[in-house]
């Protein structure tokens, strides 16, 4: 791993479901792995900005940050060091979710169910406590 890190941000978005807390994940086809949204920051932007922006791209929702979760830290697939900040959101704003060419789908999931469907344990520790 070299010393360049990759910076990123992204959101666990949540909102009340019939049987309680639901988390929103996304499925990237390029990768095969169902994931939190999240993305790279675009240069000059905060981290917070780049979670809300990342979020709306991925799953054109509007959201507000609540809280800061923990970071993850770990080697992306060029060997680069990366963190990524996570923010528990809320959703404002849902015009409904379209396919694009990061995302091809979205699902709302129960929290054990989304333990159980995320392909990275880091993204599953993060739900811990939900």
């Amino acid at each position: 791993m070299t010393d360049i890190e990759v910076q990123a941000a992204g959101g666990v978005v949540v909102r009340d479901g019939e049987g309680g807390t639901e988390v929103c994940l996304v499925h990237r086809p390029r990768y095969d792995d169902w994931t939190l949204p999240k993305g790279k920051l675009d240069p000059g932007e905060s981290f917070e900005q780049a979670a809300l922006r990342e979020v709306e791209e991925e799953t054109r929702l509007l959201c507000s940050l609540e809280v800061e979760l923990a970071s993850t830290h770990y080697g992306d697939r060029k060997g680069r060091a990366k963190v990524v900040r996570y923010w528990r959101m809320e959703v404002d704003e849902d015009p409904g979710f379209e396919p694009n060419d990061e995302v091809d789908e979205l699902l709302w999931v129960g929290v054990e169910e989304a333990v159980a469907l995320l392909t990275y344990p880091r993204d599953a520790e993060l739900l811990r406590g939900l």
